[in-house]
């Protein structure tokens, strides 16, 4: 227990199993509410009014948090609700989670042998109203795996790469995909921690 004498109760926007376990890690006590949004059609609408992923992202995040937030006005009007969203840039194409295996067999061989990028974005709402966001730009390279390599990692994984954006999970097997990454870990994992942190403790949600 991290959280400060009187602090709002804190709500995760978001079913993600990853995303919570950061909190959880951090000692912070949640209530998870996932949000029902349409995030296809409002990356198509980002794309389509050429908004920088950074903006993208927390355009995404926003949408979550506020959903919940309107609803947790009726049942704990002080609550704290956290949206998150991430973004995977690679030469200016923006890629989606990946439908089967097979989808994400294609996106690892774009990806392959390339530097792409991560923004995570986390968004904070309270009272009815946005207090607070963030979009942390994180850079991957991808090591020029063999397809042996690939088939491999794909069986071991399975289904499991295809619930992330970036069809990998840095916490797990998918670290073999990499030569190098540049950024927060928690950012990569999908919720910027170390900004978020400073933001609660600033608003004497987190002890100082």
């Amino acid at each position: 227990m991290m959280l400060a004498p009187g602090a709002p109760p804190l709500v995760l926007a978001s079913s993600s199993s990853t995303r919570a376990a950061l909190l959880q890690a951090a000692g912070l006590p949640f209530a998870a509410r996932p949000a029902a949004v349409d995030e296809a059609g409002l990356k198509e609408a980002a794309q389509a009014e050429n908004l920088p992923p950074a903006e993208a992202a927390t355009l995404l995040a926003d949408a979550k948090a506020e959903r919940v937030a309107r609803r947790m006005l009726r049942e704990e009007p002080e609550a704290l609700v956290i949206g998150a969203d991430s973004l995977v840039v690679c030469e200016g194409r923006w890629f989606d989670k990946p439908e089967g295996l097979e989808g994400a067999r294609a996106q690892l061989q774009t990806l392959r042998g390339r530097t792409h990028e991560l923004v995570s974005a986390v968004v904070c709402w309270r009272h009815g109203a946005r207090i607070w966001h963030h979009a942390a730009t994180c850079r991957l390279s991808m090591r020029d795996f063999s397809d042996a390599f690939l088939d491999a990692y794909l069986a071991a994984e399975g289904e499991e790469v295809t619930y992330s954006v970036g069809a990998y999970r840095l916490e797990g097997l998918g670290m073999h995909l990499f030569r190098a990454v540049e950024g927060e870990h928690a950012a990569i994992l999908g919720l910027p921690m170390l900004p978020l942190l400073d933001f609660l403790r600033q608003h004497g949600v987190v002890l100082r």
